[in-house]
């Protein structure tokens, strides 16, 4: 049986129906505040998993401001034990785009590692692996099949803070989503022809205007991160998570009706 039937009803329903949305507060928020007012936008605004940084107190804080299953995320497979006992549905190891600043690359090799140290210690727990965007798309291809080989139960992709943008509005949001919808779509393609079909999460860099493009590509699901974690109020938070919300609706009925026509 997979290990996703260990995650809530409610959780595994969103990722059979590929309509999963993942408010992440950040790697390196170990803001209570900040993490607080997250959390509530997310839960309020009906997102369907919260992602912390890997601590005990923020998981427990998480859960009771949103109500929703919460990821852990760490590059420490020696953290997830303790989020885990402090109430987290599941971990995972990235997304890596807070350590780019600092001039810190996650390799294949290393992340692999990562793995095969986390499943080792907590075997029975679902696990969501991150690819680096700063492999080529083949390479990223190869590792998310290595990943699943060594017991990664999702695949994440990232690639928003590598992004060039040079255009304002709506071009301007698709040039910042193109490298994790080029890094979706050839993971999620190569995982297919290899028999490995399990879900896909497209995160960072994504927006209301390109939330659709990830499903198209072969996403089970989408991550968001700054486009609400930078706001500075709740209501605004609130507002952002809704309209995230609104876009994945839109995009399945957009698909209903094309199937049905």
């Amino acid at each position: 049986m997979s290990r996703l039937h260990y995650l809530p009803f409610a959780l595994q329903q969103s990722l059979e129906h590929r309509s999963l949305l993942k408010v992440i507060s950040g790697l390196n928020n170990f803001d209570p505040t900040s993490v607080k007012m997250v959390s509530k936008a997310a839960g309020d605004a009906g997102a369907d998993l919260l992602d912390v940084a890997c601590s005990p107190d923020l998981v427990r804080l998480a859960k009771e401001a949103s109500g929703l299953p919460v990821c852990a995320s760490a590059v420490e497979p020696e953290l997830f034990p303790q989020a885990i006992d402090a109430g987290a549905s599941m971990i995972e190891i990235g997304n890596f785009d807070s350590f780019y600043s600092k001039g810190y690359l996650f390799s294949a090799k290393q992340v692999l590692e990562l793995t095969l140290q986390t499943r080792k210690l907590l075997p029975d727990v679902v696990l969501s692996v991150t690819v680096p965007h700063v492999l080529s798309l083949d390479q990223q291809a190869q590792l998310a099949s290595d990943l699943v080989d060594a017991g990664a139960d999702l695949i994440q992709t990232e690639g928003g803070t590598s992004a060039r943008t040079f255009s304002p509005g709506n071009l301007g949001m698709v040039e910042k989503a193109v490298p994790t919808l080029a890094a979706a779509s050839t993971i999620s393609r190569n995982l297919i022809r290899e028999g490995k079909n399990i879900p896909l999460i497209c995160a960072s860099g994504l927006s209301a205007t390109t939330i659709p493009m990830a499903f198209s590509v072969g996403a089970y699901g989408v991550g968001v991160g700054s486009v609400v974690n930078r706001l500075s109020d709740e209501l605004a938070m609130l507002a952002a998570v809704k309209r995230l919300r609104e876009a994945i609706l839109e995009s399945k009925n957009l698909t209903s009706q094309a199937y049905t026509n």
